[in-house]
């Protein structure tokens, strides 16, 4: 776990990691939570149809019904990276209801929109 700290807002961030064998716990990591980031590498595009199946099982559980998403195309500054609106079509997230859905594009690398993101996360923090 990581704590980012923010005005006087501390967020805790658990990287579960998209690895097959880390997925069956995620949702035990998302009871409770304000928020869930799904981050996807928007410069790899073969691997988006299972980055859908995976986001879509998750957010089929009960426990999590309600909770904001916040998909992240990361890698933006990669030349060959997908749009926002690429990465909105490629994971179906128009069609999620029963929560609120945002997508940015950033970099971790040039930290692009972390700002962004934070201020999307600390909006939801006090829910």
């Amino acid at each position: 776990m990581k704590r980012v700290q923010k005005g006087h807002v501390t967020l805790k961030c658990w990287d579960l990691g998209g690895q097959p064998r880390f997925r069956t716990m995620w949702e035990r990591y998302c009871r409770g939570v304000n928020a869930i980031v799904f981050i996807v590498d928007s410069a790899d595009r073969a691997a988006l149809p299972v980055a859908k199946e995976e986001l879509q099982l998750l957010l089929e559980k009960p426990t999590l019904d309600g909770i904001p998403l916040l998909v992240l195309g990361n890698k933006s500054d990669l030349l060959d990276h997908m749009s926002v609106d690429e990465l909105i079509a490629a994971l179906d997230l128009k069609t999620i209801s029963h929560r609120e859905v945002s997508c940015y594009g950033i970099s971790a690398l040039e930290e692009t929109n972390l700002d962004h993101v934070l201020n999307w996360l600390i909006a939801r923090a006090s829910h």
